[in-house]
């Protein structure tokens, strides 16, 4: 619906109309002066070739329509006093604001040397898209945001887990019409059926519609608007309508859009929380139709530019060799008429900051966007109250993630009343054994339910949409902010995210050389239901890769994990709650699994990363080992260690020994990663010259890669997933991609000297075993019974 300003909650006075003008013209020419000057920032001469950078950089495009946002946002933060965040969805819209913290004061506070002044505006300019400055989008340098701008996609699913849980935020989220063609922005959408009004705060979308990508139009801003509405109101919003090109009245009916939004958001909130009203709201949504690139050159060498694509990036491409271009960019810079908004030392006049809210409000000062201000440490439990019984290695069996779905039961109970952490999914949180978290928090929902339903809650920190990057943008969002989560996949599905991981890996290698950044919670992700137990499901759910993708990443910023057994992932699990500023991977998995380690020894073995098993082996410190078997996961872990009873059995005067691995970037140099070994300590657990067996859970050629400047590496054998599934038998998944036991044990043969011939027979007999499973599975369906009832007698 389109706002009459004449009917506005609060119509904007002349003098507020003067000083909003005034500001939104302040911000385009800093805007402006970003991408093209590196001298002269005033324009106190006449601009000249040398003023100009010799390389443009930036975009201008969105940045008109992000300035006119943020003036008006700055004027309903200081009308209502509201405690505000902005999410810059557009984010190459850096220009814009980088010159709005720039005018507010907070870019200054943040980076001193960038004083407010001409002296400070010079260098504001210069730095821009600059060798040794700062980036061309809404970065973590930029005070004020959470959201790198990099990449398309998630402005909205970051806005919403900021608001989840801040009762008292007011979350804006600045949606580029380009940006609102991807897939994970049509998903994040649905995000307001599960925004409770009552605990979380609120989510304003500002949906920019200035019609243009780089090259071609966008498809909403190409809707007729009834259909745009239906699109809008299908999802559950209520759409405000502002559209135009002449200033003026675009500043009326944005101030008149902005403060019926509020209103309406306002009166949700006190019937959800004073009048007990529970049906699902309907969310306003401003949509903002203004000219791409809006009061830039109309035309230049003759083609249109404002309002078409040619504005996306810079319009006025050789202005130091082309005089016309230079004369326009003049023209375009004194058209905002400098002189009336900075005085002659560059300061900004009252005027352009009567708009501006003070402290904190300020957008770019807004401590929600500096998490780490106001992150809490997380109540965790002694994980003795979890632990499983271990008298002997291998004699019970639990399902780690279920007794870890146990601890976090404790830990969501224990935030009850802070409300500060939350677990998320895509619909399986059940599925992956954690249900026990039901007990204390039911699953996030505001639309309709059924008597069927189970676990609904209105007012549950259990967050599932079968959407992986919405999940994902929720937990950042949330994490971003200050609190805690951690956020359970399938294995194979989580791939799904690693763009967006991506970047979150990025941001949090750039805030850790920001000193004014605090550290956050670190983003935990537990991959379970995996390859190796995906026999029912198939060759498509069985794909170990993402631990792949994560190790390419900045090494001081992520961590992947293996717990063999239940006490493992407790140890480790309670470890990623309490980091910080770290991506931690921890593949563990759901089905039955031997408890191998006593609590007390898990805590000491994860702290290790990596160790000898000396219970498993058969060495006896007189002598070095023959073989080496390690492992690195639990189902290679029980592999290796039947390989080690099947060794003890047929070759007993063999000196095996067994190395457990859990921290999986142990196996690098200490130099390319902090939880690296030294040559040393590598060495001294796996040897220089003897076999390596080792079977990792994933693809086999990581270890190979971790590994291969160390001494011993032309020893290393490594066994694991050769992209070979199928719908089988959990034995069969192992056989066929030759990681079982009996492979094991024909590959220890094949490589310590002088058992070719020795233990011929034995070898032999491994064979057999292998060919013997074939043909039990295809007629009986199910695994070899000395497989299916193995158990460790060592």
């Amino acid at each position: 619906m389109p706002v009459d300003p004449q009917q506005a909650p609060a119509g904007l006075t002349d003098e507020e109309l003067a000083t909003l003008d005034a500001h939104w013209r302040a911000a385009n020419y800093l805007a402006v002066g970003q991408i093209y000057l590196m001298d002269n920032p005033l324009l106190t001469e006449p601009l000249r070739p040398e003023h100009v950078k010799p390389r443009l950089l930036g975009h201008w495009g969105t940045s008109p329509g992000l300035n006119l946002v943020h003036t008006h946002l700055n004027r309903v933060i200081k009308a209502r006093d509201l405690d505000a965040l902005c999410i810059w969805g557009p984010g190459h819209g850096g220009p814009a604001v980088l010159a709005n913290s720039w005018l507010e004061g907070s870019y200054t506070e943040t980076y001193p040397d960038i004083t407010r002044d001409a002296h400070g505006m010079g260098r504001l300019f210069k730095q821009f898209s600059f060798p040794g400055g700062v980036p061309s989008h809404v970065a973590p340098e930029t005070p004020g945001s959470i959201h790198e701008g990099g990449e398309l996609g998630y402005a909205l699913s970051h806005a919403y887990g900021a608001a989840l849980d801040n009762p008292g935020l007011v979350v804006a989220c600045v949606i580029g019409d380009g940006e609102a063609e991807t897939g994970p922005l049509a998903a994040s959408w649905h995000s307001d059926k599960f925004l409770d009004p009552v605990d979380d705060g609120a989510v304003l979308p500002i949906l920019h519609l200035n019609g243009y990508k780089i090259a071609n139009p966008t498809v909403l801003a190409r809707l007729p608007e009834a259909e745009l509405d239906d699109l809008l109101k299908g999802y559950g919003h209520d759409p405000i309508h502002v559209t135009g090109d002449e200033p003026a009245a675009v500043h009326r009916a944005m101030a008149a859009a902005m403060d019926t939004a509020l209103d309406r958001i306002a009166a949700i909130q006190r019937a959800a929380r004073e009048e007990g009203a529970t049906e699902r709201p309907r969310w306003p949504v401003i949509v903002l139709r203004t000219p791409k690139g809006w009061t830039g050159p109309a035309e230049v060498d003759g083609l249109p530019v404002e309002g078409t694509w040619r504005a996306h990036q810079v319009p006025l491409a050789a202005v130091r060799d082309n005089p016309e271009h230079l004369r326009q960019l003049e023209a375009w810079l004194r058209s905002y008429r400098p002189a009336e908004l900075f005085d002659e030392h560059g300061v900004p006049r009252p005027e352009v900051l009567a708009c501006v809210p003070s402290g904190t409000r300020r957008l770019g000062a807004t401590p929600h966007a500096n998490g780490g201000l106001l992150l809490r440490e997380l109540p965790l439990p002694p994980l003795e109250k979890y632990a499983v019984e271990v008298d002997k290695p291998g004699a019970t069996l639990h399902e780690p993630t279920r007794v870890l779905g146990e601890l976090l039961e404790d830990v969501m109970a224990a935030t009850a009343g802070r409300r500060d952490f939350r677990l998320v999914g895509p619909d399986e949180t059940a599925s992956n054994r954690l249900q026990a978290v039901y007990a204390a928090s039911g699953k996030a929902w505001q639309a309709r339910t059924l008597d069927v339903d189970e676990h609904l809650d209105r007012h549950g920190r259990v967050m599932e949409i079968l959407s992986e990057h919405t999940c994902q943008g929720w937990l950042e969002g949330y994490l971003l902010t200050g609190r805690h989560g951690l956020f359970s996949c399938y294995e194979a599905f989580v791939h799904i995210v690693d763009s967006m991981v991506n970047q979150h890996i990025k941001w949090l290698r750039t805030t850790r050389r920001l000193p004014w950044r605090a550290p956050i919670a670190s983003l935990n992700y537990l991959l379970t239901s995996h390859v190796w137990r995906q026999d029912h499901n198939g060759f498509s759910h069985q794909d170990p890769g993402f631990v792949d993708h994560i190790l390419n990443k900045s090494p001081e910023a992520v961590r992947v994990y293996f717990p063999p057994d239940a006490n493992t992932l407790l140890s480790v699990a309670d470890h990623a709650l309490r980091s910080r500023d770290y991506v931690n991977v921890v593949v563990a998995g759901k089905q039955p699994c031997f408890d191998w380690l006593s609590m007390e020894q898990a805590k000491v073995h994860c702290a290790r990363g990596a160790g000898v098993w000396d219970w498993a082996g058969t060495e006896d410190g007189s002598r070095e080992p023959d073989v080496v078997l390690a492992c690195a996961g639990d189902v290679p872990t029980q592999e290796v260690l039947a390989a080690a009873q099947l060794l003890r059995r047929h070759l007993p005067e063999l000196a095996v020994r067994v190395v457990n691995v859990v921290d999986i970037a142990r196996l690098m140099p200490s130099e390319e990663h902090p939880h690296g070994m030294t040559d040393f300590e590598y060495d001294g657990l796996f040897t220089t010259d003897k076999p390596v067996i080792f079977a990792y859970h994933g693809y086999p050629w990581l270890i190979h890669r971790l590994s291969y400047r160390r001494t011993g590496h032309r020893h290393l054998h490594v066994r694991g997933y050769k992209e070979i599934g199928t719908t089988t038998t959990p034995f069969d998944m192992v056989v066929s991609n030759d990681l079982d036991r009996y492979r094991l044990v024909m590959d220890v043969i094949d490589r310590v000297p002088g058992l070719a011939v020795r233990a011929a027979a034995v070898r032999q007999r491994m064979e057999d075993v292998r060919l013997r499973h074939h043909a039990y599975i295809r007629e009986h369906g199910v695994d070899l019974p000395e497989v299916a009832d193995w158990s460790w007698d060592g």
